[in-house]
């Protein structure tokens, strides 16, 4: 591992913080920390932020002009190596909790797409940032999970994180469910070792 160690922040999106994807994330950053990560666990629950409101404010300075909770959150993933983002499926889609902070993004596509400058501006100097997605659904029903892969995709993409995997279990939804499944939170415990160390990893498609 490199001299500084790799600093690990996921992002628990569910309403319950005892929900089934929290439990996952947390069982994730304990395995980031076994291989030696540092690891920070921030629930959006306990903060308060708007949506993006389209107002086009970050077009000049690559910055949302909204003052809220969202700014120091997007800061911690801005500092972290590796990200985890945890949501749960509602409505066939990504919670909204997660989706409202998500949109915040915004500010970073018009980073990238409109001033044209990195949204990691020492990225050179870093360890190549990755992420994990976990979720979780109460249907079976087929592509329950395709929506929120393609939102994840584009939060990993646009805070310049590598995908390295996906972990989605159907049929999980009462409180606790997940507990039930061991063989799921060893997967993502495993998965939390492979994302806290510095070996090579290959992104998901």
């Amino acid at each position: 591992m490199g001299e500084r160690g790799l600093h690990c922040v996921a992002l628990a999106c569910s309403p319950r913080k005892d929900g089934n994807t929290a439990l996952l994330a947390r069982e994730a950053l304990r395995g980031a920390a076994s291989a030696g990560s540092t690891t920070h666990l921030i629930y959006l629950q306990d903060h308060h932020y708007a949506p993006c409101m389209a107002c086009d404010g970050c077009f000049e300075t690559g910055r949302c002009v909204i003052e809220d909770d969202a700014g120091p959150i997007y800061q911690h993933l801005l500092a972290a190596d590796r990200v985890i983002l945890a949501a749960p499926i509602f409505s066939m889609g990504i919670c909204a909790q997660a989706k409202m902070f998500i949109d915040r993004a915004q500010q970073f596509w018009a980073t990238r797409y409109l001033l044209y400058r990195p949204v990691i501006a020492d990225a050179a100097r870093r360890p190549e940032r990755r992420g994990i997605f976990i979720s979780t659904a109460g249907t079976r029903m087929p592509d329950v999970f395709a929506g929120a892969l393609q939102v994840a995709r584009y939060f990993f993409k646009i805070l310049e994180v590598r995908l390295v995997g996906a972990y989605c279990y159907p049929g999980v939804d009462e409180r606790g469910a997940i507990l039930k499944h061991p063989w799921a939170l060893g997967e993502v415990y495993r998965a939390g070792q492979e994302l806290g160390s510095e070996r090579p990893a290959v992104p998901v498609s």
